[in-house]
């Protein structure tokens, strides 16, 4: 083992983990501790077993093989499951997120060139400036910070930049704090929602009011009114490239606004929490975030980090694609089965619900050596088999923002740890909270100082 291998096994610490059910639970228990933490429920059994069997008609599915069929083979038409329609639906309408068949396929086509690499480098503009000004808030004010926070201001700022960007009539604070109650409106899961029932049944979080989705939905069609309004010839954002979209294919209006909440609520929460964890990580590993800060430092010293720099920082994008594994945002997904099939002699009925913990799935113990710790290295220069690593998902309904995410995560990151440093405090770190995503369960304070 060379020297620097002993460093960083020297400097390597269990990062923090989820805590699962640890005994069966019937139906009844499985939904009341499941409104609270899914964790709760999700059986630790998950991380070595492949296959579980759950209450009522759930199923847990974390063999590759198996997923990959449901994903990509006999089950690739499974739609959505309920309980995700039932947490999401009002916020997104028939947006990509949740549409089905024809109208699914007529949406992906349509955006899918919106995310295509030749428009990362324009969008990447925004990332680097935004990257400049967090590092530079969080070097005005030296001391102890809530990365969370840190993390949700700056995607908050690139989606009011990429997204919302060139309204006079409505200030960047105030998209932002729209923003932030939009998504911690549908984060809230009903017991009802578990449970399978009907939307029509009343929930909880009816009594909230929906005013944070009423008031985003109408800031968003104000927004996109004066943005056509205005004919630009070049289009100058992510907000520019979906007119021009909607003027060229003539869908409707709501549905436009539906597919721009969808890549909010996919955009700015996932990307926040795993910048979060990933300075965590990196406050965890003080020798593994010098390298990182040196290797920064030789793709750009200083400025803006453009995206040709991304590609010059495979360590970097190694500890983010760790950071992935072990804290995905999205840490579990299901599908319903739409009729009877047999996949590794496991019967999936019509009407099961299939569960993909990809929590358990990232730290299964029969897949990965060293499941639980943190070891970036192993993502340079290998690529896990397909159905093992699936921060994005697989197969047709693969996150259509995945490269757009892995982009903004690697150059606000980069620009932060190039001048700042990340260290521990005595604040205990927060266990994960699986709700409609996976957020910490509180702040993450960490000593953030100038890096030398």
């Amino acid at each position: 083992m060379s020297f620097a291998k002993e460093i960083e096994a020297l400097d390597r610490v269990t990062p923090v983990a989820a805590e699962m059910a640890t005994e069966d639970l019937n139906l009844i228990s499985f939904a009341r501790k499941a409104g609270k933490n899914l964790f709760s429920v999700i059986p630790d059994a998950t991380r070595h077993e492949l296959y579980l069997r759950g209450p009522g008609n759930l199923h847990y599915v974390c063999d590759p093989e198996m997923i990959t069929e449901v994903l990509i083979g006999v089950g690739r038409h499974f739609p959505k499951s309920q309980f995700t329609k039932n947490v999401i639906g009002d916020a997104v309408g028939n947006g990509m997120i949740l549409s089905e068949g024809d109208k699914w396929k007529a949406q992906r086509r349509r955006y899918s060139p919106l995310f295509a690499a030749r428009n990362l480098p324009h969008l990447s503009k925004e990332f680097a400036q935004t990257g400049l000004d967090t590092a530079a808030a969080l070097l005005a004010n030296p001391g102890q910070t809530d990365v969370c926070l840190t993390s949700q201001q700056a995607t908050l700022t690139d989606i009011s930049r990429v997204m919302f960007s060139g309204n006079e009539a409505v200030a960047p604070e105030t998209v932002r704090d729209a923003l932030w109650r939009f998504t911690n409106h549908i984060s809230f899961v009903s017991l009802f929602d578990l449970m399978g029932l009907p939307t029509w049944v009343p929930r909880k979080k009816w009594l909230r009011g929906k005013e944070p989705v009423n008031y985003v939905r109408s800031l968003a069609s104000d927004v996109i009114a004066s943005r056509r309004a205005k004919m630009k010839d070049n289009p100058e954002d992510f907000l520019d490239l979906m007119i021009a979209a909607l003027d060229e294919d003539f869908e409707d209006l709501d549905t436009t606004i539906d597919n721009l909440l969808t890549f909010v609520v996919a955009g700015y929460e996932t990307a926040a929490v795993t910048m979060s964890w990933g300075l965590y990580l990196l406050a965890l590993h003080p020798a593994i975030q010098s390298t990182l800060r040196e290797e920064v430092r030789a793709a750009c010293p200083s400025g803006p980090i453009p995206f040709e720099a991304v590609t010059m920082m495979p360590r970097l994008h190694a500890h983010i694609r760790e950071t992935l594994r072990l804290f995905p945002a999205a840490a579990l997904f299901a599908r319903d089965a739409t009729q009877d099939v047999v996949i590794k002699d496991v019967h999936f009925k019509k009407g099961d619900a299939i569960m993909f913990p990809i929590w358990s799935l990232h730290r299964h113990t029969k897949l990965w050596d060293n499941a639980g710790e943190y070891v970036p290295e192993r993502f340079l220069d290998w690529k896990a088999p397909r159905g093992q690593f699936l921060p994005f998902g697989d197969g047709p309904r693969v996150c259509i923002g995945a490269q757009y995410a892995e982009t903004e995560i690697m150059i606000l990151m980069a620009s932060m740890i190039r001048d700042v440093e990340f260290s521990m405090t005595d604040h205990e770190i927060p266990l994960p909270n699986l709700t409609f995503t996976m957020r910490p369960g509180g702040p993450i304070m960490l000593d953030v100082r100038p890096a030398l």
